[in-house]
């Protein structure tokens, strides 16, 4: 009894000893730090997502504060957020565009009643593996699709986002725009580089990432872009280039108008508005007298 009195007796000194030892080290390589940083994370969202291009939110705020990180790189937290922590800054930030999610491939599949393809990217072969799509584009010849560009659809984007924006449907990834915060966390482990941002509610969409000629796209996709350019000699902004045989709108210049929509030979460019647009020749004449509708 008397042995395990001392021993406990020692290991409480052992205790006391090293808890004073901490404490004065504690004091001695104490390092004030800036209250600023505590006011910077409180500001950010806590999503932790990575989109800002640091190692989660308290790494950003922490770039912020040494001036290494420009303000208004949180997507998640958008333009309040950006103003706030420029006010903590004692800086002016220029406003910050809320951003979403594209996923750029319009390949939903749809069949026939006797299982044949109506719509969409078409497959040439069956997958088993992971249900990866980085896994998918290492078999041979980058995939069970014809395309090569086209969304795999095994769900990769899906995982990596953390409020449930991204679901796949018919074999092809879709964005609900009320829940994405514009992380891009989805972008990033997308293997074939498929999701941008872009600002919301845009009514006008090119959903294709295909850059193979108009034959070979065809040949893998009902709905893919074939480089024909109708929609860039349509748009009254030019707004839209054709790069790599693939039409691309430059939304700082694109009005919405729709028109391309209205031209396109594949029914690629989406318009959530195209039924109310007069006769397409109508808006161009008045916007270029000029020019021709070809």
């Amino acid at each position: 009894m008397f042995e395990i009195v001392i021993a406990i007796a020692i290991l409480g000194g052992l205790g006391l000893i090293f808890g004073l030892v901490l404490s004065a080290a504690s004091k001695v390589f104490y390092v004030e730090t800036d209250p600023r940083l505590d006011q910077l994370n409180e500001c950010l969202p806590g999503a932790n997502c990575g989109g800002c291009g640091y190692a989660g939110c308290g790494g950003y705020a922490e770039a912020v504060l040494k001036g290494e990180a420009e303000i208004g790189k949180c997507n998640s937290g958008g333009n309040e957020c950006a103003q706030a922590m420029a006010a903590i800054m004692g800086i002016k930030a220029e406003a910050v565009t809320r951003k979403v999610a594209l996923v750029r491939c319009s390949g939903e599949k749809t069949y026939d009643k006797d299982g044949n393809l109506l719509t969409g990217a078409r497959v040439k072969a069956n997958y088993e593996g992971f249900m990866d799509c980085l896994s998918a584009t290492k078999v041979g010849g980058r995939g069970p699709l014809s395309c090569k560009y086209g969304c795999l659809g095994f769900g990769s984007c899906t995982k990596a986002c953390k409020y449930g924006a991204i679901k796949v449907v018919n074999g092809i990834a879709k964005v609900d725009e009320d829940l994405c915060v514009g992380c891009m966390a989805c972008a990033q482990v997308c293997p074939r580089g498929l999701i941008v941002a872009v600002e919301p509610g845009r009514n006008v969409v090119i959903a294709c990432n295909s850059m193979a000629k108009g034959a070979v796209t065809t040949r893998g996709c009902t709905v893919g872009c074939i480089g024909c350019g109708l929609c860039k000699r349509i748009c009254p902004n030019g707004a839209i280039t054709v790069t790599n045989n693939l039409a691309v709108i430059d939304y700082s210049k694109c009005d919405n108008c729709g028109l391309c929509a209205t031209v396109c030979p594949k029914k690629l460019i989406k318009d959530s508005n195209v039924e109310n647009l007069p006769d397409p020749a109508v808006i161009h004449s008045r916007n270029n007298p000029d020019a021709k509708v070809k």
